[in-house]
């Protein structure tokens, strides 16, 4: 039995929410300088998957230690 479009959809449509939320909680769990904590949280709440990807790529090393 193999997954079809509908279950892929579910799948990946899981995936992408939870990354967001994920995201959207170290944000507002972590201390950054100047803006930067909210052009990440616009990022994310307006290009939901890129704004995430890109978070965790870029915006975690903009942390404030």
């Amino acid at each position: 039995m193999g997954f079809g479009i509908q279950e892929l959809f579910v799948i990946s449509f899981l995936l992408s929410t939870i990354l967001c939320v994920v995201a959207l909680l170290d944000i507002l769990r972590s201390e950054f300088t100047g803006y930067n904590r909210l052009l990440w949280l616009l990022a994310v709440v307006l290009f939901p998957l890129i704004g995430s990807i890109a978070y965790f790529v870029f915006g975690r090393k903009q942390k404030v230690p």
